[in-house]
């Protein structure tokens, strides 16, 4: 019988980037305890956990982070060893609409986490052995690259959109944290990420949901945005690194070095499928729309940082795990079925409708 498991609470648990996280670790250690906290708003799915759900080393907590007696209780009633923070609000469409919704889940929730995890771990002469706070971000804190260079752990913070700012607040919350009290934490910055389990109304997952279903592709200004695309697993295994390895107080940047227009994906999905799935399937979908509100050109991340000191590199190329993303989405189309039914379809609606004027 396994005994003194490590213990990790991970929040925003049922969404994309933290159910893979979920999924990896449960499936690389027997010796850990997984609670999994998470709101469930429209982005968060439990059906992403299925195949954990039964697991006696885990559990889930339907609750918010903003809420400071629900925090309280999970640290009192568990030993928690690693608080890895993946709530929050991340589409920036939502945030242009609701920047409000943005701050509070984004910044007042880390910060309430921080709190009682402070509460939790602290003692005399500082905090106890071998806890680590995990402040899970985004290269877009950083704002926008031209068409040279890369964003580093040194580059001055720039958001410019209400998500990137709520992001970048997070951040220094959580800087300030180990500055002022010493207190056990890292932060990540990750590029966009691909793969399983993604929210539909990210780039990928919609390109794919509007391909098989013959629906127009909605693309932003002239298409030429920049982004730099990491593969899920990826990310999740940079996170483990960190959570073992890292130098307590480092920022590590997370990157796939796999630069790529929005066009280039959108082209690179209707040709997989047009060639493998649909003849019918076509770039006549593909619609350019009235740009983003403060639409940053590009995204590049400089991951020297963590390859030196953790010897992580990204191994999915970008040829091979675009593959592997769509044939998920084509295995489980019932999953995607039952996101785009209801409330979030009838949302989306009004958001495009407002953004695109």
């Amino acid at each position: 019988m396994v005994t003194n498991l490590k213990t990790y609470l991970v929040t925003g648990g049922a969404g994309f980037i933290g159910s893979n996280f979920i999924l990896y670790i449960m499936n690389k250690y027997k010796d850990i305890k997984i609670i999994n906290l998470d709101k469930l708003t429209y982005a968060g799915n439990l059906e992403n956990l299925k195949e954990v759900t039964s697991n006696i080393n885990y559990s889930f907590i339907n609750g918010d982070i903003c809420n400071k007696e629900l925090i309280e209780k999970i640290f009192k009633e568990n030993d928690i060893d690693y608080v890895v923070n993946f709530a929050a609000e991340s589409h920036v469409d939502r945030s242009i609409l609701e920047p409000e919704v943005f701050v509070k889940t984004n910044v007042l929730g880390t910060v309430t986490l921080l709190n009682e995890a402070k509460k939790a771990w602290e003692i005399e002469d500082g905090f106890k052995y071998g806890k680590r706070f995990i402040q899970v971000s985004t290269d877009e804190v950083y704002g926008s690259l031209g068409d040279t260079g890369y964003f580093t752990e040194t580059t001055p913070l720039n958001p410019h959109s209400p998500y990137s700012s709520s992001k970048t607040s997070a951040d220094l919350m959580a800087k300030a944290y180990f500055d002022t009290y010493k207190m056990p934490i890292n932060i990540t910055r990750c590029s966009n990420n691909y793969g399983a389990r993604q929210f539909p109304e990210k780039l990928i997952p919609l390109i794919i949901n509007n391909c098989l279903n013959h629906k127009s592709i909605p693309i932003y200004g002239d298409g030429l945005n920049v982004r730099d695309w990491l593969y899920v697993e990826d990310h999740c295994r940079a996170i483990d690194m960190v959570i073992n390895r890292g130098t307590l107080g480092e920022i590590y940047n997370i990157g796939g070095h796999n630069e790529k227009t929005n066009i280039f994906i959108v082209k690179s999905i209707v040709k997989y499928i047009n060639e493998n799935i649909d003849k019918a399937v076509t770039e006549d979908l593909i619609k350019h729309v009235k740009d983003r509100k403060g639409h940053d050109k590009r995204y590049g991340i400089d991951p020297t940082k963590i390859k030196e000191e953790l010897g992580w590199k990204p191994e999915t190329k970008f040829e091979n795990g675009i593959i592997k993303t769509i044939e998920w989405y084509l295995s489980n189309k019932e999953w995607m079925e039952n996101i785009m039914k209801g409330d979030y379809r009838d949302y989306c609606k009004k958001v495009y409708k407002k953004i695109r004027g």
